[in-house]
């Protein structure tokens, strides 16, 4: 065991954990990768420090989520972080993923307010309640109702018809 008994079962948790929380991290960053990741590692970071009580409690998982989040929310507050490094999206390969509906929904996400686009994730990506994600955001219930619905309608209104060609009949 590590130092202050910290690393009892830390290391399997964050190997188990780390590839959903880059997927989340990259949605909320809008496809930047490399912010993804400094987020995924921050989220990590700060869940080690506080490993001997997260780990009793009964959702680690959610907790690191949240910690992701509120990263997330908090680096939106800088002035630096409307600087990117590419404009770019990434091509990573998926299953039945058709890579223009990503690009589609990617850049329509990134056009979201930061705020609205957190809701937009952890609601509809993460499958979270209204609570949850008012939690996770450290806001009322209604807020994030409030966001989702002005979050979707933007989304529809960005996306428009484009989506019409992507749906299946």
């Amino acid at each position: 065991m590590g130092q202050d008994g910290r690393e009892g079962g830390y290391g399997d948790f964050a190997a188990a954990r780390a590839g959903h929380l880059y997927r989340s991290a990259c949605l909320l960053t809008a496809g930047d990768t490399h912010l993804a990741e400094d987020l995924v590692q921050e989220a990590l970071g700060r869940v080690y420090v506080h490993w001997g009580r997260v780990s009793r409690v009964g959702n680690p998982a959610g907790y690191a989520q949240t910690v992701l989040t509120r990263a997330f929310l908090t680096h939106q507050r800088r002035r630096s972080s409307t600087e990117r490094s590419t404009a770019a999206f990434p091509d990573l390969p998926g299953a039945d993923d058709d890579p223009s509906l990503r690009l589609t929904l990617l850049d329509a996400l990134a056009r979201l307010p930061a705020k609205d686009r957190a809701v937009v994730v952890l609601r509809y990506w993460e499958d979270r309640s209204v609570q949850e994600t008012a939690d996770a955001m450290n806001v009322s219930s209604a807020a994030v109702r409030t966001r989702s619905g002005r979050a979707l309608a933007r989304l529809r209104e960005l996306v428009g018809d484009d989506l019409a060609e992507y749906a299946r009949p």
